[in-house]
């Protein structure tokens, strides 16, 4: 790793950085002080529906909880006017809370892999475990020795199509327990078996993202490209006329898409694409495909299917009574049901969830002192607001810290660029918003930190699952301020498992208020400058990912702007408005 990829490990390098930081701020004051007076970068959003508790039900833990959180506000106002001292923070060899990233699974997770089975004991050809073993597939996940036997076997074979047809399959299975695999080598399986070339779009894998579209594509390459099999990706950023050619030109076996896209190109007047022979059709992340538009997109793909001759699975971590929608629209009359969770929102036992009592004013320098605490490992942070992603990317670049953002508001292009980034180790931390929590395949991640509690209990599940991923160990820390109390609460209720608290030396974090306050008004004067139109000066480092945040910030304006006009004036985002939107709640 590049020594611009290390975090820094003392408070003194924070330090320098921070004087740093004062000299530019100082710098950005003069140039804008023939400006109109900065304006404020975030609004109020609408108050949400506020939850009661009723004292008399509060529990022991509840009460204790609280009494933690008291004792953390008195921290904050007894370090509020604290001079930063100068001496350097030594760091803690001891990170065993964290867990090293280990091949062999943990004894206590002995229901993910099983050493005894191999692929091959499960029906699949030679050179299918040929591939596995070269690209490191050892032995099958729990959910892969379930699924792949039955999808394998065949249901019954239909004299008047003469179509074989195999088993509608729903798969319920947690996040990072190799659920994609289950169902792309079935599929796989099946096309090596057939007499001659795989018709085109053989298989239509659908996914309600187009991250996760690639990332299943990307799983569909490595299983299938020594047979044979082709696939590619069918997710826009293009013209419909160009996605059109790539299908007058190539074959492909596989399909990977989004459902609005597939659904324009079967629409498509010039487009020789369509699913006259497609016999295998998957939604993956299934539950994430319902609500009016996927309702639209996915009743015209179904009516292109030749329903007799196509086999139909759908996969999710988490599945609802609305999933009914679908078995009903794709005739999944029989389909067998394969849950390997012990609970509908199990997390997996290598990951240790821990949670951080912190003032809401201090969040950024704990986040700051948690980073620099665990240097040169893959972290992956999730904010709760698209201002507080790139807010938080730029106040870390400041501070030396190799960030990249990844949020819904930023064009595919810049997030493709940020996640391969961060995949590749040249960035090993990422901000993102919950568009990271779902379906991305992202390797080897080894701490999630939940900078901003997740407003709903069951995005916590998705959000830690991007750790701990496949028998391997990770760690999941929480902050919980004083207004977060009745959401970490829901989290530990619907895990079924009470989390530790993180280990941390406050007196040490505190060290950092001063440099990283600075870090965090230069970071929002930076958004609010450009808000503005003001363009911003060019460094020499990390120019490209400069650039992206730089366009990430105008889209969040542009947004913005376009919200507020709509609404009669006002915006819709920002750094503050979580803050705010738990403070009314309270």
């Amino acid at each position: 790793m590049s020594s611009q990829s290390k975090a820094p490990k003392t408070f003194k390098s924070l330090q320098k950085v921070g004087t740093s930081l004062t000299k530019t701020s100082s710098s950005s004051s003069e140039q804008a002080s023939t400006t109109s007076k900065k304006t404020k970068t975030s609004s109020s959003s609408s108050s949400s529906n506020t939850t009661t508790t009723n004292k008399s039900t509060i529990t022991k833990q509840q009460q204790g909880l609280k009494r933690k959180l008291s004792d953390t506000t008195l921290l904050e106002e007894e370090t509020e006017n604290q001079e930063t001292s100068p001496s350097s923070i030594q760091q803690s060899n001891n990170n065993d809370s964290t867990g090293e990233q280990q091949q062999q699974p943990n004894k206590a997770d002995s229901s993910v892999i099983d050493t005894s089975v191999t692929f091959a004991s499960l029906g699949l050809s030679q050179v299918l475990c040929d591939t596995l073993k070269d690209i490191g597939y050892k032995h099958p996940t729990k959910i892969q020795r379930e699924v792949i036997p039955v999808a394998i076997k065949e249901a019954y074979h239909d004299e008047e199509t003469g179509f074989t047809k195999y088993n509608d399959i729903i798969g319920i299975s947690e996040t990072g327990s190799g659920k994609t695999a289950s169902y792309v080598l079935p599929i796989l399986e099946r096309l090596l078996q057939l007499k001659g070339d795989p018709s085109p779009c053989s298989a239509l894998i659908l996914a309600p993202t187009r991250e996760l579209a690639t990332q299943i594509q990307y799983h569909v390459n490595a299983l299938g490209s020594k047979i044979g099999i082709t696939s590619t990706t069918l997710i826009g950023g293009t013209t419909i006329a160009n996605d059109s050619l790539r299908f007058k030109k190539n074959r492909y076996h596989v399909v990977v898409g989004t459902p609005g896209r597939v659904c324009d190109l079967l629409q498509y007047g010039k487009s020789n694409f369509n699913l006259n022979h497609t016999r295998f059709l998957v939604l993956d992340e299934a539950d994430k495909m319902l609500g009016s538009e996927f309702d639209k997109w996915l009743t015209a793909i179904s009516e292109k299917l030749k329903r007799k001759q196509c086999t139909v699975y759908l996969f999710s971590a988490t599945m609802t009574t609305k999933i009914d929608k679908l078995l009903k629209l794709h005739q999944m009359t029989n389909p067998v049901k394969i849950q390997v969770t012990s609970s509908k929102y199990h997390t997996v036992d290598t990951l240790t969830q821990q949670y951080l009592l912190v003032p809401e004013k201090y969040k950024e320098q704990y986040l700051v002192y948690l980073l620099n605490e665990n240097p040169g490992k893959r972290i992956l942070v999730f904010a709760g607001q698209n201002a507080t992603c790139i807010m938080l990317s730029i106040m870390l670049r400041s501070l030396k810290f190799p960030a990249v953002p990844l949020s819904g508001h930023m064009d595919e292009t810049h997030r493709q660029h940020c996640l391969r980034k961060f995949i590749s180790g040249d960035r090993p931390i990422l901000v993102a918003t919950d568009i990271a929590a779902r379906g991305l395949d992202i390797p080897l991640v080894e701490i999630v930190i939940n900078f901003d509690i997740p407003a709903h209990s069951k995005e916590y599940v998705h959000r830690v699952g991007r750790t701990a991923r496949i028998g391997n160990q990770g760690l999941a820390i929480t902050f919980v301020t004083q207004y977060d109390l009745q959401y970490f609460q829901k989290i530990e209720a619907l895990i079924e498992k009470k989390m530790d608290a993180c280990p941390v030396n406050k007196e040490n974090a505190m060290l950092l208020t001063n440099t990283v306050s600075k870090a965090v008004k230069l970071a929002k004067k930076k958004m609010s400058d450009m808000e503005k139109g003001d363009l911003p000066v060019q460094s020499d480092e990390f120019t490209e990912e400069e650039e992206v945040l730089n366009n990430a910030i105008r889209s969040l304006a542009s947004k913005r702007e376009n919200a507020g006009k709509k609404k009669g004036g006002g915006s819709s985002g920002g750094p503050g408005n979580l803050k705010k939107k738990r403070k009314e709640q309270k």
